[in-house]
């Protein structure tokens, strides 16, 4: 495994509370972000940041689809935790994030990390 940061040593991070709207592939969603003061952004699409999971086509699409659904067990339809490196879109568009579900009785679960754990994603540096 490569040696990459940890996730809360990146700089320049933004901290919101969001929630899951959809669940696209292995490392990709979108979700409605709390700007606070009742301010929000509806059908932001976001990218996890540091990871890489298989793509939905091709020779890995039996991966990918697998990578879709943990994804989708863990945060479809959730409220989450965002942390957003600013002014930083990927070259589709989309937010690179690190996503955090809050779990009872035990820390926040970092999604991105879970994926890598679990054999759905792989890490990667952009």
């Amino acid at each position: 495994m490569p040696d990459i940061p940890a996730p809360t040593a990146l700089p320049a991070l933004f901290h919101y509370r969001a929630h899951v709207t959809s669940v696209y592939d292995g490392d990709t969603c979108t979700v409605d972000i709390d700007l606070g003061l009742g301010v929000w952004v509806r059908g932001e699409k976001l990218r996890l940041h540091r990871i890489n999971a298989p793509e939905l086509r091709g020779r890995s699409s039996k991966r990918g689809h697998a990578a879709r659904d943990y994804l989708k067990s863990l945060i479809d339809g959730k409220d989450v935790l965002l942390q957003t490196i600013k002014d930083r879109r990927e070259k589709y568009g989309r937010y690179l994030a690190e996503i955090w579900l809050e779990q009872k009785d035990a820390p926040p679960l970092n999604v991105n990390d879970a994926l890598v754990t679990a054999g759905h994603a792989r890490y990667q540096t952009y």
